[in-house]
């Protein structure tokens, strides 16, 4: 319950935010391009964060930045509001980006703690909550604009509770260091991997107490194979996580897309009004949510494997029902189902990065978190350098072909079941 919280937490101030960042560009009297400028700075500090929050966590464990990071995030926008220019803005902006990457990795780290100790699939419940949040923090933001409440003023009524409920929930969250995941390579330092204080390996001496395990011919190449074994698995699991980022770009790049660019595409492609045209991307958020509401059933029931190629294949198929039509409703259902493609596999896929034993932990969900933020920066950007040169219809098929990469590489890297997470009954 109390991660429920926290994941709230991050979709009611993300909400808010996007709500009212009308408000805050109308403050500073910015045009669209210093603001899309502006707003880089934010994905920005969420990359710069995920290069060391393996670090904080291996360190501190996940409570501490968990509670840190959603306090920071829930009183930063208030400096949104108040800022004076658009350098102040820019660096609000990178330092909420890196407090909520810290924060994202911090609760996603305890959500993987969480589901391994209910040994069944929980996660896209977690992240339903935050996509809720969000639709919850929008109404929020959409009721102080209409009562003519100024930004700065929105962010602290909202914010301010916010921040004090992150740190009163802290008590229920898990303490102590972080569990290695179930599968993978040991981390150095683990028992039996050690050498002793003479330099020899930890594996013990001979009956005879003359001479240590490894030190004999025999040993010797029992002790080069094992070392070989290891490497081989620690770069086994290095490109795993790889794969798995690689993915996670693929979805969030995905993502990305359809925020910045369903609307332009309905309207400016398919000739829809502008109110029409804002359904798309609420029909995306909304199929998303409630796609994550049933997304750990079917985890459970097919497999993180078979759901993440099944998503990839239901977000491909949809959006490119919605570039092939040229019916604005058909658009519309397009970009609903692209939305419920999406909602399973970055949840899915964190969770399978927290299984992921490493020598440090967090580094799975870190790396993957962190690829996946880089698509969420990359994806606005590379869209529309390819719709000037190729037009929208045909940059928006980018993301189609990245949803094969899915449907494909879903349950060769994800895998049929994770260790350490059941089906209920079984």
């Amino acid at each position: 319950m109390a991660l429920l919280v926290y994941f709230g937490i991050l979709g009611v101030i993300d909400g808010v935010w996007l709500a009212r960042l009308p408000a805050v560009k109308q403050h500073l009297g910015l045009s669209d391009a210093q603001l899309g400028v502006a707003l880089l700075a934010a994905p920005v500090g969420l990359v710069i964060v995920a290069a060391f929050a393996d670090r904080l966590i291996d360190r501190f464990g996940s409570a501490r930045p968990a509670v840190a990071g959603a306090a920071a995030i829930s009183l930063l926008p208030i400096t949104f509001g108040l800022a004076g220019s658009m350098a102040v803005l820019m660096a609000a902006l990178l330092v909420y980006g890196m407090s909520g990457g810290l924060a994202d990795v911090a609760v996603n780290a305890q959500a993987v703690r969480v589901e391994r100790g209910y040994r069944r699939p929980i996660i896209n419940s977690f992240h339903a909550c935050f996509s809720f949040g969000g639709l919850l923090g929008a109404l929020l933001g959409g009721l102080f604009a209409w009562a003519a409440i100024g930004p700065a003023a929105t962010f602290a009524a909202v914010g301010v509770p916010l921040s004090v409920l992150a740190v009163l929930a802290r008590r229920r969250l898990l303490r102590g260091p972080e569990a290695a995941g179930p599968a993978g390579t040991s981390p150095p330092g683990a028992p039996g991997t050690d050498p002793d204080p003479a330099g020899h390996p930890a594996a013990g001496r001979d009956p005879a107490g003359q001479r240590p395990v490894g030190q004999g011919p025999a040993g010797e190449g029992r002790g080069a194979a094992a070392r070989v074994r290891a490497a081989v698995s620690r770069h086994a699991v290095g490109l795993r996580i790889a794969a798995l980022g690689l993915l996670a770009l693929c979805s969030l790049l995905g993502e990305g897309a359809a925020g910045s660019w369903s609307a332009v595409y309905l309207q400016d492609n398919l000739g829809t009004s502008a109110a029409f045209a804002a359904l798309g991307y609420a029909a995306f958020s909304v199929t998303m949510a409630a796609g994550r509401l049933t997304g750990d059933r079917m985890a459970a029931r097919f497999g993180p494997g078979r759901l993440v190629s099944g998503c990839g294949v239901v977000a491909g198929l949809g959006l490119a029902c919605a570039l092939i039509s040229r019916s604005p409703a058909l658009g519309l259902i397009g970009f609903a189902l692209f939305g419920a493609g999406l909602s399973s596999t970055f949840p899915q896929l964190l969770s399978t990065a927290g299984n992921i034993r490493t020598s440090r932990s967090g580094t799975g969900i870190a790396r993957v978190a962190g690829a996946g933020y880089l698509g969420l920066l990359a994806g606005p950007v590379l869209i529309g350098g390819f719709a000037g040169l190729l037009g929208l219809r045909l940059a928006l098929a980018i993301p189609v072909i990245l949803m094969g990469f899915i449907a494909v590489g879903g349950w060769v890297v994800v895998g049929s079941r994770r260790a350490g997470v059941r089906a209920p009954g079984r």
